[in-house]
């Protein structure tokens, strides 16, 4: 998502260049967001 969106129509190219980043941004965030959750175990 370097550049912005200015046209209200996109080629196919630029869609999936868009999903791609967006999706990697995402799996990105994910990563980061399971550091933060502590691992933890049941004792039963």
């Amino acid at each position: 998502m370097n550049q912005k969106i200015t046209k209200s129509t996109l080629n196919l190219s630029d869609h999936n260049t868009y999903i791609n980043e967006t999706s990697a941004m995402i799996k990105a965030l994910h990563k980061l967001t399971e550091l933060g959750i502590p691992k933890t175990k049941v004792i039963v």
